[in-house]
């Protein structure tokens, strides 16, 4: 949305500045305002007075652009896209996000965490056993080996479970080395000699797994120099690991490279069964979606013992496409549940951030997830002030712990696209198994998800605003009840409209999910006693009240008469023109959606009922003729389009769009509402001779009066060009076409 179209207006009183957008104007969330800026119940103790609801249509926008692509809402048939681009898009292989959120109700321990490889000799059967499996590119391993016979140290580098230690033992395998041993990896470089020296077994070749080194205790090349002289002496043989971000000093680690998933999954699969077999098995479809996603080569190699389960009969092949998942679950809940030596508080905000910004801006998501870092300390201590390190975060190692990846893209703004650096889980299915894990798996943690969720609701930014809403969907799917008495409900309440309108995407999200009882709620809503609830029920059904328009539009028809029924009974009070606007900006939706054409045959059915369906009726009708293609002030208008559309194939829509027209331009009530659209179709004409022929043709069929005869055409004579210049000259062309013209 540019910021000057309608729903950008600022409140009264409201800070100015590029922050401020939509109607909701609330400043952004800053992580050095820290929590104490919040009440136990994570409201904002400072809020404005008052603010003004941004436009459906403009909302709508906002919720497609920065939706997670994970969702698939711009395609999502139940959203108003096609069904074949639904099935392409969002959760991918088709799989439904629900399934994923609600997982596989199976727990899979792959054993050794990243770390937790202790000290000891490794046995020679175990050496034997790994061996056939062991797969790695010849050449590469040659040289390694090369390299370890000549300089009796190596330092290989690379990430966790990429094979760096069965690499380390099988090296030393093939030199033919024995015993083996592993040495702890809180050994220091400074240490290094002396746990060689003091070995009383003698080992002839070890193992040391992640060393420990800092930026001030770096692996230095005397300490090699002086590990080399020892081993030497000893006739020994010795690998080293590191991480990629290890602190390393006139040191050039050797960069691992690991094979891909498919080879060692052959390599296991030949190895559990014959060489025809595993061909056999690596056709199948289910093996083929678990290859294509991003997995650690231990989870490949306990899917290869998953799939010799079902070459013996134990499991279905349903069962053999499930473990990716059941993968994935084990892979968060290993995160969780890791002490904070392994995985810190602050990375695991970080994870929490980055599964509600999946495929957001790194430097947002960075920012937020520091805020909730400080609720979580404050959750975890409410006497210490929670405290947040300024410098000092490694990207590269964040991003590697959440196995995620950095690319730059762009991102729709309200100041238009611009390109910016994004940060997404390589499996697109993480950040929803994520969610669920933290709201349901843990509930300590809600208090603080609550607070920062309601900061998030708060914040000046769409996408901020955005995020907030469809995590709170997964969460409402994962536990509905919860969900809603602790976050919906009370924003739905709120005297803000911004925290209203999150409360509308959330349900439109989460029922777009496939989360049970939305569409009661909001019945249930829509008739409330509270204006909050009513209002966000009105504007939730414009979303996706398009899968059961009748039902829809008789929801709305009893809102409006409520409206006119309590302005009566009030004793002549004015009519809430607000609430009544914000009915016709649900009509415009529904409208606008594919199910417009039984939209529009209702309307009509419906039009002469009363007064206030009446005029929600043409007040949602003009609304949608105010929409144009691409959004653009000078595109063609999208109810002209449809016109046009429906005039080509013989379609009911064009007489019906005939018949509303000429409804608003009889109108007392909105006869000049209906003219200026109209004068604005006939400047956008004199710019487009497409959008001319259409016009042409509805001007055509439009009158049936000499009155409504002489009205078109006095118009056509008498407008003016855009601010007040000269007519347009489509407008003596366009005279020519109402019929009876003189």
């Amino acid at each position: 949305m540019s910021a000057g179209e309608p729903g950008a207006r600022q409140a009264p009183g409201a800070a100015t500045g590029p922050q401020q957008r939509g109607g909701d104007k609330e400043s952004p969330a800053a992580p050095q305002s820290g929590p104490e800026a919040s009440d136990a119940e994570g409201t904002e103790t400072k809020e404005p007075e008052q603010d003004q609801p941004q436009e459906a249509w403009s909302a709508r926008r906002d919720l497609v652009d920065h939706s997670p692509k994970a969702m698939g809402v711009g395609s999502n048939a139940r959203f108003g896209g096609s069904l074949v681009a639904g099935d392409q898009h969002g959760v991918s292989g088709g799989r439904v996000a629900g399934d994923v959120i609600m997982g596989s109700k199976t727990v899979y321990h792959f054993g050794v965490s990243a770390t937790s490889h202790g000290s000891g000799e490794v046995p020679q059967p175990t050496l034997d056993r790994l061996a056939p499996y062991f797969v790695a590119d010849e050449t590469f391993f040659d040289g390694l080996l090369m390299r370890l016979r000549a300089e009796r140290v190596l330092v290989l580098s690379g990430s966790h479970f990429t094979g760096r230690r069965t690499a380390a033992l099988m090296l030393l395998h093939r030199l033919g080395v024995s015993p083996i041993r592993t040495l702890v990896r809180d050994t220091t470089p400074a240490q290094l000699v002396q746990q060689l020296s003091d070995d009383q077994h003698q080992a002839k070749g070890y193992v040391l797994c992640d060393l420990t080194t800092r930026r001030d205790q770096p692996l230095r090349e005397p300490h090699l120099l002086a590990a080399r002289a020892q081993l030497v002496e000893d006739d020994a043989y010795m690998v080293i690991t590191v991480g990629p971000t290890a602190a390393l000093e006139d040191i050039v680690a050797i960069e691992w490279r690991p094979p891909s998933p498919d080879n060692v999954l052959t390599a296991h699969l030949s190895v559990l069964t014959d060489e025809v077999t595993a061909h056999q098995l690596l056709a199948l479809p289910s093996v083929a979606e678990f290859l294509a996603r991003d997995h650690q080569l231990r989870e490949v190699a306990a899917f290869a013992k998953h799939i010799r389960r079902y070459v013996d009969g134990e499991i279905t092949e349903a069962a053999v496409g499930d473990f990716s998942l059941l993968t994935l679950e084990s892979q968060v809940q290993e995160w969780f549940e890791e002490n904070e030596e392994l995985v810190p508080l602050r990375d695991k905000a970080f994870l929490v951030a980055l599964a509600a910004f999946d495929g957001g801006p790194y430097a947002l998501t960075a920012e937020l997830s520091d805020l909730l870092y400080a609720f979580l300390q404050e959750t975890e201590n409410s006497a210490h002030r929670p405290e947040v390190p300024v410098f000092g975060t490694h990207i590269g190692k964040r991003l590697q712990l959440a196995r995620a990846r950095r690319y730059p893209e762009e991102e729709n703004t309200e100041w238009g696209p611009v390109t910016q650096s994004k940060a997404a889980f390589l499996d697109d299915r993480v950040s929803l198994v994520l969610l669920r894990e933290v709201w349901t798996g843990h509930p300590s943690a809600r208090p603080a998800l609550v607070s920062w969720l309601q900061r998030l609701a708060g914040d000046g930014r769409p996408l901020v605003r955005t995020r907030a809403a469809s995590t709170v969907a997964v969460l409402a799917y994962a536990d509905l009840p919860s969900t809603m008495a602790l976050i919906i409900e009370p924003w739905a309440t709120s005297h803000l409209f911004g925290r209203r309108l999150v409360a509308v995407n959330s349900l439109t999200l989460a029922h777009l999910l496939e989360a049970p009882n939305i569409p009661s709620i909001l019945d249930a809503w829509c008739e409330s006693d509270d204006e909050g609830m009513r209002w966000a029920a009105i504007r939730a059904y414009g979303l996706i009240g398009a899968e059961r328009p009748k039902q829809t539009l008789a929801a709305l028809r009893g809102a409006v008469r409520m409206e006119y029924r309590s302005a009566e009974d009030d004793e002549g009070d004015d009519i809430d023109e607000l609430m009544v606007e914000q009915l016709a900006q649900s009509v415009e939706l529904l409208l606008l959606s594919p199910a417009g054409d039984e939209v529009l045959s209702e309307l009509l059915r419906t039009l002469d009922d009363d007064r206030p369906v009446h005029d929600l009726a043409l007040g949602g009708f003009l609304s949608a003729c105010a929409r144009r293609a691409e959004g653009d002030r000078h595109g063609r208008p999208l109810v002209l389009d449809w016109y046009t559309a429906s005039a080509a194939n013989g379609g009911r829509a064009a007489g019906q769009i005939v018949c509303l027209w000429r409804s608003a331009l009889d109108d007392r009530h909105h006869t000049r509402a209906a003219l200026e659209e109209l004068s604005t179709w006939i400047r956008i004409a004199d710019q487009d001779p497409t959008s001319e022929w259409a016009l042409a043709s509805l001007l055509a069929a439009l009158p049936t009066t000499a009155a409504e005869r002489q009205r078109l055409s006095h118009l056509l004579r008498t407008m003016r060009g855009e601010d007040g210049t000269a007519p347009p000259p489509v407008a003596a062309r366009l005279v020519s076409a109402v019929p009876g013209h003189s």
